[in-house]
């Protein structure tokens, strides 16, 4: 039989991954880029030509290519994304109140029609005209639509015909909330589909980036998607849910850390540039949130690995508050371009930029800080005011010095905005560079990194003091800081995956004592009751200073910088669809789920119906996501209280769950 090769790839904020995976030989070659924002075709094709190059296996050889990304978890936790607006059926403005959705929704619209469903999936007329109305207007200011109906999970023809309508007289993307889950809760449910629509530009570029480097390359292969538990899903579906793959790279790094390290019992810190995401792996599997993942602050209905994500990696902001008599160090949450990559990418123009500024007799509010277009496509900012176009269009391709850029306090909000947009990033110092001014990294531009070093150590702190003497002090001051920063978010995921509740390790006393083991009459100490698996490029640099004051073994496999990519192939296919059976009067039950309705007037006809419906859309629904002769399995949920003396039906709930690993190619 001739072998399989799967192409593992993993585009992060800062680098794309890649690997040359045989089932029978595992990891067979790896290589990295740079991740290209502006078009990302450019790093997979850095990192995918690398690795076949190191092996010279033809690209026509490969069988399945699997690909994972951190591009949508980072868009949330920065708040970047496209513009949306948000169609609410049946719903009234309070709702906006609910589960966080009026600060998800921020300044995009919102327009509120009549119409909607009962729990039982009668409806209420809906308002075609009142949309018909809005939509021109709306069109011409958003990327992307979101539609959310009054119970939708149980009749989604409403907003199945507002989707029309709009894709219809619009072109432009529609998310419909009873595609993305079964679950009740209508606000969270609107929050989720809000939150898809601005991600669909986003991974839409990402999908048809590796796409076109398929089709130039000669690779004629399936191309699955990491979902954020870890399953995988065709390409084509991840291009209609991007929400899905919220926390796909933690997902697929943590399925990659238990075929890599082979332990059972975990916990997994992955660090990236811009977050570090922290689960737990228990006999063999990672937990999963029931309630949800949380990213960005928001809780959405994406079923998904129990991952905390954490704005704190290799790129954080370093900031420094020299307000009191010391100096404070924090990092994150927000990402900048760390000095030496921008230096990298364009020379001598930061280096004497940097040089000039320390030169100068009296320090710049902005120095060592940069502005530089992300190069996303002129379409993307569209929709900016006034203020944002002007500042925009002095910002190019090439950095530009803050000081120069910003002349007014109002420009410093109008840039965020444009950073917030994904239009813009800012350069900085960051822990990357305090780790090329150590000698523990050295692929960027050392230089930069020292030279922004210089410029923050000459910061005076509250008694008039520079808040470091010599580069080397102030690198490892963020050192000790990143050091510190990964052991409370470790600890308050552990902590949060015990039920222990109210306890800040970044603000206890006690946890204090215990990891700067403050001598006294009573010591403190904790521990891990398991290995601490460091993931991420940097995890080498980080992790053992890490896991020494987390009293916990570690444990750094040999290609722990690719393991997103290893997990992107190793996965498997995995759909669930849940049918509800309910009874809203004496002899009539009526199911529901979907996408289809239907009514019995016996409990026993209505439950093999649901049974059958689940199992049929579980085994079409893992076959459209890839599945190779998926195995379907069912579980019965039935909510039905003895009153009077007989069993009285509330819901029945049948879900089915099909599976299995992709097809590949046939060589």
């Amino acid at each position: 039989m001739t072998e399989q090769l799967l192409l593992g790839i993993d585009t992060g904020g800062t680098y794309t991954d890649a690997v040359l995976f045989s089932e029978a030989r595992g990891v067979i070659a790896k290589a990295k880029a740079l991740t290209t924002r502006h078009d990302l075709s450019v790093g997979i094709a850095g990192a995918v030509d690398a690795v076949l190059a190191q092996t010279e296996v033809a690209a026509s050889a490969i069988s399945l290519v699997s690909l994972s990304t951190t591009l949508a978890t980072n868009a949330l936790v920065e708040g970047q994304g496209g513009r949306a607006g948000l169609i609410m059926i049946g719903f009234d403005p309070q709702d906006l109140a609910r589960d966080g959705l009026a600060e998800a929704l921020g300044t995009d619209p919102v327009l509120f029609i009549a119409g909607g469903h009962n729990v039982h999936g009668h409806e209420t007329p809906l308002d075609i005209d009142a949309l018909d109305a809005a939509l021109p207007a709306l069109a011409g200011t958003v990327s992307s639509f979101a539609v959310a109906g009054y119970f939708a999970v149980r009749n989604p023809s409403h907003e199945q015909r507002v989707r029309e309508r709009i894709r219809a007289l619009s072109h432009l993307p529609v998310t419909c909330s009873h595609e993305l889950s079964s679950k009740l809760g209508g606000p969270r449910r609107a929050l989720t589909t809000l939150l898809n629509a601005r991600l669909v530009s986003m991974i839409d570029r990402l999908i048809a980036a590796c796409e076109g480097f398929m089709a130039a390359r000669g690779i004629a292969a399936p191309m699955m998607v990491v979902r954020g538990d870890g399953a995988l899903m065709a390409a084509g579906q991840a291009r209609l849910r991007p929400i899905e793959t919220i926390l796909s790279g933690p997902a697929a790094s943590l399925v990659g850390a238990r075929y890599l390290t082979g332990l059972d019992n975990a916990v997994v810190s992955d660090i990236g540039g811009t977050t570090t995401d922290v689960a737990v792996l228990d006999a063999g599997l990672p937990r999963l949130d029931a309630e949800g993942a949380v990213v960005g602050g928001f809780r959405t209905m994406v079923e998904a690995v129990a991952m905390r994500t954490f704005g704190l990696g290799g790129d954080s902001e370093v900031r420094i508050d020299a307000r009191g008599l010391a100096a404070r160090i924090d990092l994150g949450p927000r990402r900048l371009l760390p000095l030496s990559l921008l230096a990298h990418q364009h020379g001598a123009v930061v280096i004497g930029v940097l040089d000039r500024q320390l030169k100068a007799a009296f320090p710049g509010r902005h120095d060592g800080r940069f502005a530089v277009r992300t190069g996303l496509p002129d379409s993307f900012a569209a929709g900016l005011n006034a203020q944002e176009q002007t500042l925009y269009a002095r910002i190019g391709s090439a950095p530009l010095p803050l000081g120069d850029l910003l002349t007014t306090t109002p420009q410093k909000a109008t840039l965020d905005r444009l950073v917030a947009r994904g239009l813009v990033h800012i350069a900085g110092f960051t822990p990357s560079d305090a780790m090329h001014v150590l000698g523990r990294q050295g692929q960027w531009d050392t230089t930069a990194a020292c030279l922004g070093a210089s410029l923050l150590a000459r910061i005076r702190d509250g008694r008039g003091q520079p808040i470091a003497i010599r580069e080397e002090e102030l690198a490892l001051a963020v050192a000790a800081r990143m050091t510190r920063q990964s052991c409370d978010v470790i600890l308050a995921s552990c902590l949060a995956e015990d039920g222990v509740p109210g306890v800040d390790p970044a603000q206890s006393p006690a946890i204090d004592r215990a990891l700067v083991h403050a001598p006294g009459i009573v010591r403190f100490s904790l521990s891990l009751d398991r290995p601490l698996v460091g993931l991420g490029a940097s995890a080498p640099v980080y992790y053992p200073a890490i896991a020494a004051g987390l009293g916990a073994e570690a444990a750094i496999p040999a290609e722990a910088d690719v393991a997103n990519a290893v997990g992107a192939v190793v996965g498997q296919v995995r759909v669930s669809m849940t049918v509800f059976v309910t009874a809203p009067e004496e002899g009539l039950f009526v199911i529901n789920g979907g996408g289809e309705s239907h009514m019995r007037n016996r409990e026993d006809e209505a439950f093999e119906t649901a049974r059958v419906l689940a199992q049929a859309k579980a085994r079409a629904a893992a076959i459209a996501n890839g599945a190779d002769e998926p195995v379907v399995h069912l579980v019965e949920e039935i909510d039905a209280p003895e009153i009077e003396g007989r069993p009285k039906l509330v819901e029945a709930r049948f879900i089915a769950t099909g599976s299995g690993r992709p097809r590949a190619a046939r060589n």
